[in-house]
């Protein structure tokens, strides 16, 4: 059993999930594996790190770079995914890496890498949008290839 928020932002309606204190998604509507994220039963009501993932997202949106330290995240994924999933929130603010790059960090395949930041259950806050093509273009994003471009362009990462 999960705890639930919708979120309205610039991407559309967001899902917020959290398991005790923890978030677990964070998901854009329609995007894919929506339905693997919000797996099983959840209740829609507002707990008190659900209310702190609003706050940090009101900020996020608002231009600012809010710390993803004063959130808990307990991501479910395999180790692989999870070793992904913590380089991808070594990605600063207004900076981009590739899958490439981040494939010779983990010792192991752009494409397996590709697989794990697509599966990322904690979108926007674990920053997948920041990984690029090995020549700089916008490449895969669950969320949809126009929304990384607004979250890439809001952080300044795009002009």
């Amino acid at each position: 059993m999960y705890d639930y928020i919708q979120y309205d932002s610039p991407l559309g309606c967001l899902t917020i999930a959290a398991e005790g204190d923890a978030l677990t998604a964070l998901v854009i509507r329609g995007q894919k594996y929506e339905a693997r994220h919000l797996a099983g039963e959840g209740q829609q009501r507002e707990t008190p790190v659900l209310h702190a993932a609003r706050l940090w997202l009101d900020r996020y949106f608002a231009g600012e770079n809010p710390p993803v330290s004063a959130l808990k995240l307990s991501p479910k994924g395999t180790d692989f995914q999870r070793r992904v999933w913590d380089a991808l929130l070594e990605i600063p603010y207004g900076g981009t890496n590739t899958y490439g790059a981040l494939a010779a960090r983990l010792s192991s395949s752009a494409r397996a890498v590709g697989s794990a930041v697509g599966r990322n259950p904690i979108s926007v806050i674990i920053p997948c949008h920041r990984v690029l093509a090995a020549d700089g273009s916008l490449a895969g994003y669950a969320g949809g290839l126009e929304n990384k471009k607004k979250l890439l362009t809001l952080e300044g990462s795009l002009q």
